[in-house]
């Protein structure tokens, strides 16, 4: 079992503005890869540096979602899904840089560790502090390194706390068209 966390940071509200862009890559239940780019958003206007620290000055020289594309899947690899914390949103952050960069979508599954601390580690809240401060993961809030590694240590600790592989269902995902797997309770 392979998977990789993803967390995306934006310049500003619009989807395709990922200024960088983290992946954390977990085999066999260990993290075995860490990875992380500044990417150059379609604009310069930056609303969120205050958040992230990233401004357009750290990220006029760095490469576009499309040049860095290639790199990104590389690392993917042939992991068996995404996971993300709050997946909806870098799952529809990673779709729009695809869309804006005329790229295919990838055909990998997203799971969410914000529903995974609900469901099954019945943690509330579920934001990422919150969930990192009751299993004692270290976060820098919106460092995407940060964010990325939290991720993939929730999903490390949930298959911990459940002492067994996760069975998997498979439903079609009605957006992409592309079969989902689930774990129940997610």
């Amino acid at each position: 079992m392979s998977f990789v966390a993803i967390d995306f940071e934006t310049a500003d509200r619009s989807l395709d503005s990922a200024c960088a862009v983290a992946l954390v890559r977990v085999e066999n239940w260990q993290i075995t890869q860490r990875n992380y780019w500044l990417i150059r958003p379609p604009r310069e206007k930056f609303r969120f540096t205050y958040l992230h620290g990233i401004s357009w000055e750290k990220v006029a020289d760095q490469p576009t979602f499309q040049e860095l594309w290639p790199s990104v899947l590389e690392f993917m690899g042939d992991a068996s899904f995404l996971a993300a914390h709050n997946a909806d949103f870098d799952r529809s952050v990673l779709h729009a840089c695809c869309r804006a960069a005329q790229i295919p979508l990838p055909r990998m599954r997203f799971r969410c560790t914000a529903k995974l601390a609900r469901r099954v580690l019945k943690i509330y809240p579920t934001n990422l502090p919150a969930v990192c401060a009751r299993l004692g993961i270290p976060l820098d809030h919106h460092d995407a390194r940060s964010d990325a590694e939290a991720c993939a240590r929730i999903m490390i600790a949930a298959r911990r706390r459940t002492h067994r592989e996760l069975p998997i269902r498979v439903r079609p995902d009605p957006m992409t068209r592309i079969v989902q797997r689930e774990f129940p309770g997610w």
